[in-house]
């Protein structure tokens, strides 16, 4: 067995190295005896208990620290405990069977599988000293980090909410303000002369519509391309007007009413009225019954914020009848029939009808002059009811084109007498417009009025056919008084006048259509 022992260390010899090997006496080795069997032997000896182990072996082991200076070669230990197993392994396999070399199997296993348990526990220690703080610390801050983000969520959402308020109130008001500025470009837009009419809405009395001209006066109203509706008014027989709002054209009923109020007054009554103010005024009788004046403001006190206006159709008829009846009477009082003592008698009712009261146009004249100063209310005479629903459509007309008018005055110079020139007169491609275009030029003529140039506008409507008027005529004087006898007529009804246009504008309009000389002064030759 010693054979097989010393074969088997030169077969298995370990490395020596310089600063492995013990200092003194213990530094040279035996003859016959490797650095295995020393370090084998010495561990056994430890394991075993011998107490000369501690003290005569123990100074030949050297323990190898990870803190040494010195510039060597370390060898891992895994590597060299591996090294040390096969070691171990070998040096079993030469010991004798028996029970000390089972003790040494057993001791070398139990240190070997020592070592393997500390170095893991080593391992396992440095693992969980490296990683439990982390995982402790981490635990910690995820209790705080689960209050903090919650709070931060729920700052987060509460900015969220506050930030989409503030998108659907700036909507809001963008969309409120592109609405007023549609509504405010809708309504700048209804006011203009073409687009007004298109709003207004006529209300006509139903007791108005079944007289003599209600027809006419319906089909004059729908030809001005305006909504028309049959209302019962607060005053019979009356005509009120309302304009839609521009943003509801398709809501029914949201109107805002208007203050012009026309009404028609039968003859029968306005002579009664007339009557009864000449009776109170001249002979102090004011038993007789309402005069014209305090009829009117009676209504008025009905209809405080309405702008009255009468009609009284068919007066002239009435002066007419009184007047035959006046010469009736003169030609059978001449003849001597139905007198009594140089007076006619006086008749009451003539074929079941009651006569009226005579009155003067005088008296009419009179009576209006009081209306007009106690109550502010025109009266308009009309001769037939097409003249009344002409009356009407212009009315319409003018209530439309009232807000425009009133705005265009307001934005134009004060030593500016008419505006409108300014901007010239627009002609569409049907020829509308012309018209008016010859009236302006002929009222840019020195001192003439609008009336005198529609009074020439009436004769000859174009200067085409003005120009064929001057040359039928066979003299030059014939050419120049051509326009003076035109009759310019002012005002409607009992209170209108009418005059000729004369010679001076006659002579100016002629030389303005013959003149070869641009340079030429139209008044210097009067």
């Amino acid at each position: 067995m010693g054979g097989d022992s010393d074969s088997s260390d030169l077969d298995e010899e370990l490395p020596v190295f310089a600063f492995l090997q013990p200092s003194g006496h213990s530094s040279q080795k035996k003859p016959g005896t490797g650095g295995a069997d020393a370090e084998l032997s010495a561990v056994s000896s430890l394991k075993a208990g011998d107490p000369g182990a501690h003290t005569g072996r123990a100074a030949n082991i050297m323990t190898i620290s990870s803190d040494s200076d010195d510039d060597v070669s370390y060898v891992p230990l895994s590597e060299r405990l591996k090294h040390r197993q096969d070691s171990l392994i070998n040096t079993s396999s030469a010991v004798p069977s028996g029970k000390g070399a089972e003790f040494c199997l057993s001791s070398e296993q139990t240190s070997s599988r020592q070592v393997k348990q500390t170095a893991r526990a080593e391992s396992e220690d440095a693992s969980l000293s490296l990683f439990s703080p982390a995982i402790k610390k981490a635990t910690k801050r995820t209790a705080e980090a689960i209050r903090a983000s919650s709070e931060e969520a729920v700052k987060q959402r509460q900015l969220r909410n506050s930030q989409q308020q503030e998108k659907e109130t700036l909507k809001r008001e963008q969309e409120r303000a592109k609405a007023e500025r549609r509504a405010l470009a809708e309504a700048v837009k209804a006011q203009r002369p073409e687009e007004c009419i298109k709003h207004m809405v006529v209300a006509i009395d139903p007791a108005l519509l079944q007289l003599e001209g209600g027809g006419a006066l319906l089909a004059a109203v729908q030809a001005l391309g305006c909504s028309c509706t049959t209302e019962k008014q607060a005053l019979p027989r009356s005509v009120s007007w309302a304009r839609r709002a521009p943003c509801a054209q398709l809501a029914e009923g949201v109107c805002v009413p208007k203050a012009h109020v026309v009404m028609q007054m039968t003859v029968d009554n306005f002579i009664t009225l007339v009557h009864n103010y000449i009776q109170e005024t001249r002979h102090g009788r004011s038993a007789c019954g309402p005069t014209l004046t305090t009829w009117v403001q009676q209504q008025q006190r009905k209809l405080p914020a309405k702008v009255l206006s009468l009609a009284v159709i068919e007066l002239e008829q009435y002066f007419r009848v009184k007047k035959s009846k006046n010469h009736k009477m003169f030609r059978e009082s001449v003849e001597g029939e139905e007198t009594k003592g140089g007076k006619p008698k006086k008749k009451h009712k003539k074929d079941g009808v009651e006569l009226l009261p005579e009155v003067s146009r005088v008296d009419v004249e009179e009576a209006l002059v009081h209306l007009q100063l106690h109550t502010n209310v025109s009266v308009h005479f009309l001769s037939t009811w097409k003249e009344f629903s002409d009356y009407v459509a212009m009315t319409t007309k003018a209530v439309a084109e009232a807000p425009f008018k009133r705005e265009r005055d307001k934005t134009g110079f004060s030593f500016c007498l008419e505006s409108e020139w300014a901007g010239g007169q627009r002609v569409d491609r049907a020829g509308k417009g012309l018209l008016q275009v010859w009236k302006r030029q002929i009222q840019q003529l020195n001192r003439v009025s609008p009336d005198m140039a529609a009074a020439v506008l009436a004769a000859y409507p174009s200067p085409q056919l003005l120009r064929k008027a001057y040359s039928q005529c066979r003299t030059e004087s014939q050419k120049v008084s051509l326009l003076s006898e035109l009759v310019i007529r002012r005002g409607e009804g009992i209170t209108s006048t009418s005059r000729r246009v004369g010679p001076e504008l006659s002579k100016r309009l002629y030389l303005m259509m013959h003149a070869w000389n641009p340079e030429h002064i139209l008044d210097a030759s009067l």
